[in-house]
């Protein structure tokens, strides 16, 4: 439960619209749900500011549709990452509307409208040193956009053709803050560290030859950065990148309306 379907509880009950008996029955479910192979924390948003995300990797197509429609209940938004194709249709044939993007492997629930993020402002540029490190990069951006962040997309703009990336220098100028997803030795974070004055936020990513060692060479070498202002998340971790993203933006949207 969101502080806007609190608030709305809240005046229900002041204004007679709704007994105190059921709103103490909603409001018994407000730490947690015990489903028995899952205890869902439907606080998180109040203290965080995002609802929990689910991890659909390793669960059963059971598990993970359960979850979907109890958490669909209490938020307007649900996401979940790491989904196959075939979880995404099981959820699908018992939530209709929820939206499943096979590049991202994202299943996205979404009961209400966002306002469009403004054309001007604070921004998360998105950047992928190549086109196998894309499922990183959009379950980044699409996560970013799924919860009202504005992104700007710079995809295929490593180090072996530079030039890429220096054609959107701008972007790279302007940008609050950037995720940079990058495989192979992953020195595309450690240059657009060196560009940039905002956060950096690098995502090694598995993809290579065998000495990359399913994305441990870009990790060491994103964590061994001589560029100062990088931090890194795990390999293939878009969604925790953008999550870190998506708190640095908040900040940055407050500031600016203050």
């Amino acid at each position: 439960m969101d502080a806007k379907k609190l608030r709305r509880l809240l005046a229900e009950v002041q204004e007679g619209a709704m007994s105190v008996d059921d709103a103490l029955g909603q409001l018994r479910r407000l730490p947690f749900d015990d489903l028995g192979f899952a205890q869902l924390d439907l606080h998180r948003e109040l203290r965080q500011g995002l609802p929990e995300v689910i991890f659909c990797q390793g669960k059963t197509y059971e598990q993970a549709a359960t979850i979907f429609e109890r958490l669909g209940a209490v938020h307007d938004r649900v996401l979940g990452t790491r989904a196959t194709p075939e979880m995404a249709s099981f959820i699908q044939a018992r939530l209709p509307e929820a939206h499943y993007d096979p590049l991202s492997r994202l299943v996205m629930l979404a009961r209400d409208e966002l306002p469009p993020p403004p054309a001007t402002g604070p921004y998360a540029l998105v950047a992928c040193a190549g086109t196998a490190d894309l499922p990183v990069a959009e379950e980044a951006a699409q996560t970013l956009s799924f919860f009202g962040g504005r992104v700007i997309r710079a995809f295929d703009v490593g180090v072996a053709g530079l030039h890429r990336l220096l054609n959107r220098s701008a972007e790279v100028t302007d940008a609050t803050v950037i995720i940079s997803v990058a495989g192979m030795e992953g020195a595309l974070t450690s240059v657009i560290g060196g560009l940039a004055s905002c956060p950096v936020i690098g995502v090694p990513t598995s993809v290579g030859y065998g000495a990359s060692f399913g994305g441990v060479a870009a990790l060491l070498a994103m964590l061994n950065s001589c560029a100062a202002g990088v931090s890194v998340v795990n390999i293939d971790n878009g969604f925790g990148a953008a999550v870190v993203a998506h708190r640095i933006l908040t900040l940055a949207n407050q500031g600016s309306q203050t």
